[in-house]
């Protein structure tokens, strides 16, 4: 009997997973250690589609593709379908790839110039030894066509196609090998708005042709609670911020959630924004701030933010937050709402 998709495994399971670098202080300075991913955990269930967000530099391109091996992780775990990632060695990795893949923000970077479409997205099949020559033929014209690619494209050449028909190849490549789960690196950053809904439409059509599941990293807030189950909030290696995306975006708990939500664009000019949005830059993480890492930036902070990190904890609601003071915020739209203490 098939088991429920309840009862199996999530896609990915990640647990306290670290990822340090050793880099040279500015100057002559010494070697330091660097933690771009400090203690995230992170689920993805089948066929759910999870979000991701944070400022560039919170460390969430590092996450994603340390899931892969991309990038060492220094700690923690990580589970794909229940099997370890981090323990696994050269024969079970590339078992494991074959499950999970991987779309990345610049399309035409991540392709082979060399190569004509076809041959791209064929390479996964080539590789894991997937069928024989005609059903490896095939399973390329049935990608074009569940990505909305003509079928001419199987004999051109990547820069003959647009940057939406360029992801759209990527993404058909990463869909070769049938995998459970899609790690979606900011796949639409690069993309016009009008190619990005194109693409997004793309997405959630195979989701619901194959089940795949989909961790989706980007800074686009609209993009996310479009398309996202849930969305966790990273900033400056730590999750600060995890829920339903409705709840999330709706009535954000973190101050650095709630700056996000307020400079998101809104589609209304009659819409007042009171909120003040994000002051100054997401420092180093090489000088990160002690206690909570927020507080330098928070308008809400108090000494104890400056003394002692907040824990990520339950909010009741199926929710977590990393604030000491997250009841005492107001529970108003950020995009709307005026906020304690001002600007």
């Amino acid at each position: 009997m098939q088991a429920r998709r309840d009862e199996l495994p999530p896609s990915v399971d990640v647990r306290d997973l670290v990822v340090q670098f050793r880099v040279r202080a500015p100057g002559v300075g010494p070697r330091v250690v660097v933690r771009a991913v400090d203690g995230v955990s992170l689920r993805v269930g089948r066929g759910a589609t999870v979000g991701l967000v944070g400022e560039s530099g919170s460390g969430k391109s590092t996450f994603g593709r340390a899931l892969l091996r991309l990038a060492p992780a220094s700690g923690g775990s990580v589970r794909i379908e229940g099997e370890d990632v981090l323990g696994a060695g050269h024969r079970e990795l590339r078992a494991l790839r074959q499950r999970a893949q991987m779309v990345f923000q610049n399309p035409i970077g991540s392709l082979n110039t060399r190569m004509r479409v076809g041959r791209i997205v064929r390479e996964p099949l080539d590789i894991q030894r997937i069928g024989d020559r005609v059903s490896r033929r095939a399973r390329v014209r049935e990608l074009l066509d569940q990505v909305g690619l003509p079928r001419d494209a199987e004999g051109r050449y990547p820069h003959e196609l647009s940057g939406g028909q360029q992801q759209r190849i990527a993404l058909a490549r990463a869909l070769a090998s049938a995998p459970s789960l899609i790690i979606c690196d900011e796949p639409v950053a690069a993309l016009d708005v009008s190619i990005q809904a194109q693409v997004l439409e793309v997405l959630k059509d195979v989701q619901r042709a194959t089940g795949v599941s989909y961790l989706f990293i980007s800074h686009d807030l609209n993009v996310v609670r479009h398309l996202a189950h849930e969305t966790y909030v990273m900033y400056l290696g730590g999750v600060v911020e995890h829920g339903p995306s409705a709840s999330v975006f709706a009535s954000p708990r973190h101050p650095y959630t709630r700056g996000l939500v307020a400079a998101t664009p809104v589609a209304d000019p009659e819409r007042a924004r009171r909120s003040p949005l994000l002051r100054g830059e997401i420092p180093s993480p090489m000088e990160v701030p002690p206690g909570c890492r927020f507080h330098t930036r928070c308008p809400f902070a108090e000494e104890r933010c400056r003394e002692e990190a907040p824990v990520l904890g339950e909010t009741g609601d199926g929710g977590r937050v990393a604030c000491h003071f997250w009841r005492e915020l107001p529970r108003e739209d950020p995009r709307a709402a005026p906020t304690r203490g001002g600007a």
